[in-house]
C-alpha cells in the first residue's frame, strides 16, 4: 500500500496482487479496488462551485485490501473505503481511507485475506472463526454530529469527519450489541434516527429488532418482533406516525447453506409481506399486508395520507445479484428495478396493498430532499439507464443517467453522461434551510471510462437536463460503490 502526497496528480494503481487470479467481473475495470490512500488539498474545478455549498460529501464502497480466499467472492463483501470531497469558498479538496475495521486490521497484520466472503467460516482461516468480520462498506450517515459507515451485519463504524481516521464500531452504551442497518431513517422534525436489524441473534432466524437513536446518539427505543420468514431486509420505511418493514422472498437459510447451496437466495413461491407498526407502540402489534412475490432493496420515501400510507420504492421482480434457492442464477430481466408506488389502506379489512409502476426506466439508488423524510415529497432523484435493454449482472448497476421525477405532474427530467461513463447515486443538498423542496444541488460521482478516472458533478436539481454547474476533477478513479451522505458546515 502507498499513500499519495498532498499534491498528488498521478493516476492511482489498480489492485493486482502478484500470482493471484481474481474471481469474477468484480475485479475488472472500475470495479477493481484501489491500493492507494491519499489527501489532495486542491482539486481543479471546471465551472463554478456555488458559494452556498459548504461541507463534505462522503461516499463508501467495497475496496478489498487483499485478494479474496474463495471463488464465490461477492462484491457486497469487500472492505469499505471512504471517499470525501470537502467543499467551500468555491474550492474542493479530497481524501480517502479504508475503514480500519477489526477484520481489516487482522488481515493487514497477516498480509493476506483471512475471512471468507461475508465471513463464511467454511472459507475463513480457522484463526479468525468467531471474530468480527464487519466491512463498513455500504452507506454513510451523519447523525448527532458524528459520522458513521454502515452495513447491515454489524454495528455502526465511526469515522472522523475531518481526517477519516477510524474510531471503531459503536454500541451506544451497549444498546446496539450486534447488527444495525445500512439505511436508518431520520425524522427531520424530532432529530431521531430509526434503525432495525434482521436475524440479530443468529442467521436464518425470522427475528427483527427495531430501535431509535435520539439527536444525541442515545438509544431511546428497543423493540423486537418475528417476521413471517427469515429475509434479507435491506431497507425499511418511516412516516410521521408509522414504521414499515418489507419482508421479501430473498430468504436466509443456514440449512440450505450447509447443503452447499446459497445462504441468501430467491424463493419465488413465497409472498412478499409488509408489517406496519405505529410509532411509540409495541411492534408486536404490527399489521401485516401481503402481495405476490416482489423485491425492494431501496426505498425513496413514505408518508401518511389520511387513512392510507403511500411509499415510493424501487421494485424488482426478483432480487438483484442473487441466485435461486437451488443455486441456479436468478432471472437477469427480473432484476431491473423501477420506481413504484405502494399504497396501504389502513381502513380496509383485507391484507392486500396496491403496487403501481411510475417510471418504466430501469433505475436505483433513490434520494429525496431529506427535509421531507417521512412527509409527502413532490420530487425524487435516482440513477437510471437511459435506454431499455436487458443487462447482465455486471453492468445492471452501471447507470448512465440521473433522473428527477416530479410526482405532482408525473414528469421526469434526465441528465445523461457521455457514452461509456457511469454515474453514482445523487445526494441532494438544499440551497438553504428555508429553500423550497428540491431547490438545491445534486452531488454525484461520475466514472470517466475513456480517461480511467472520476469526477464529482454538481448539478442544479431544478435544471437537471442542463448538466453540471461545476465539475471537480480527480486525477484518479473512485471504484463503483453504493451510497453517500452530506455533512453541512465548514
Amino acid at each position: 500500500m502507498r499513500r499519495c502526497s498532498p499534491t498528488c496528480r498521478a493516476p492511482c494503481k489498480l489492485f493486482k496482487p502478484p500470482g493471484i487470479t481474481m474471481p469474477g467481473h468484480f475485479f475488472t475495470g472500475n470495479y477493481a479496488p484501489l491500493d492507494t490512500e491519499c489527501d489532495i488539498d486542491t482539486l481543479p474545478v471546471h465551472g463554478t462551485l456555488p458559494p452556498q455549498l459548504r461541507g463534505a460529501l462522503y461516499r463508501v464502497g467495497p475496496n478489498p485490501r487483499f485478494a479474496p480466499r474463495d471463488e464465490r467472492y461477492h462484491w457486497f463483501s469487500g472492505d469499505g473505503m471512504v471517499h470525501a470531497f470537502f467543499l467551500g469558498d468555491g474550492k474542493a479538496a479530497y481524501a480517502n481511507r479504508w475503514a480500519r475495521t477489526p477484520k481489516w486490521q487482522l488481515e493487514d497484520s497477516a498480509g493476506r485475506a483471512l475471512f471468507g466472503t461475508f465471513g463464511n467460516p467454511a472459507t475463513s482461516d480457522p484463526a479468525v472463526h468467531g471474530k468480527n468480520s464487519g466491512t463498513a462498506n455500504t452507506s454513510m450517515v451523519w447523525h448527532g454530529r458524528r459520522l458513521f459507515a454502515l452495513e447491515e451485519s454489524h454495528q455502526p463504524f465511526e469515522i472522523d469527519p475531518h481526517t477519516l481516521a477510524s474510531r471503531g464500531h459503536q454500541d451506544f452504551g451497549g444498546a446496539v450489541d450486534r447488527r444495525f442497518t445500512a439505511h436508518p431513517k431520520a425524522d427531520p422534525a424530532t432529530g431521531e434516527l430509526h434503525f432495525f436489524s434482521y436475524s440479530p441473534d443468529s442467521p436464518g432466524e425470522p427475528n427483527i429488532q427495531y430501535g431509535v437513536l435520539d439527536a444525541h446518539c442515545r438509544v431511546t427505543t428497543r423493540d423486537a418482533f418475528r417476521a413471517p420468514y427469515a429475509s434479507m431486509m435491506h431497507d425499511f420505511m418511516l412516516t410521521e406516525r408509522h414504521v414499515l418493514f418489507p419482508v421479501t422472498p430473498l430468504t436466509i437459510s443456514v440449512e440450505r447453506a450447509m447443503q452447499g447451496l446459497p445462504l441468501f437466495a430467491w424463493e419465488a413461491d413465497k409472498r412478499t409481506h409488509v408489517g406496519i407498526g405505529v410509532r411509540g407502540q409495541s411492534m408486536e402489534k404490527l399489521r401485516w399486508f401481503s402481495s405476490d412475490a416482489c423485491h425492494v432493496f431501496h426505498v425513496m420515501n413514505a408518508w401518511d395520507d389520511g387513512g392510507r400510507i403511500v411509499a415510493y420504492v424501487m421494485e424488482t421482480d426478483t432480487a438483484p445479484g442473487m441466485p435461486n434457492a437451488d443455486g441456479s442464477p436468478g432471472d437477469a430481466a427480473g432484476m431491473a428495478a423501477r420506481l413504484c408506488r405502494w399504497s396501504f389502506d389502513l381502513e380496509s379489512a383485507g391484507d392486500a396493498f396496491e403496487r403501481t409502476v411510475l417510471d418504466d426506466l430501469a433505475a436505483e439508488f433513490p434520494r429525496i430532499d431529506e427535509r421531507f423524510g417521512g412527509r409527502r415529497n413532490r420530487v425524487g432523484f435516482y440513477c437510471c439507464h437511459s435506454e431499455q435493454r436487458v443487462r447482465g449482472d455486471a453492468d445492471s448497476v452501471l447507470y448512465d443517467s440521473l433522473a428527477c421525477f416530479d410526482f405532482a405532474s408525473g414528469t421526469r427530467q434526465l441528465y445523461t453522461v457521455p457514452a461509456g461513463d457511469v454515474i453514482s447515486e445523487p445526494v441532494f443538498v438544499a440551497r438553504s434551510a428555508q429553500a423550497p423542496e428540491g431547490d438545491g444541488w445534486l452531488l454525484a460521482v461520475a466514472w470517466r471510462a475513456k480517461e480511467g478516472r472520476s469526477d464529482l458533478l454538481v448539478i442544479d436539481a431544478g435544471e437537471l437536463a442542463a448538466g453540471p454547474v461545476a465539475t471537480v476533477r480527480l486525477p484518479h478513479r473512485i471504484p463503483f460503490g453504493f451510497h453517500g451522505g452530506w455533512r453541512g458546515g465548514d
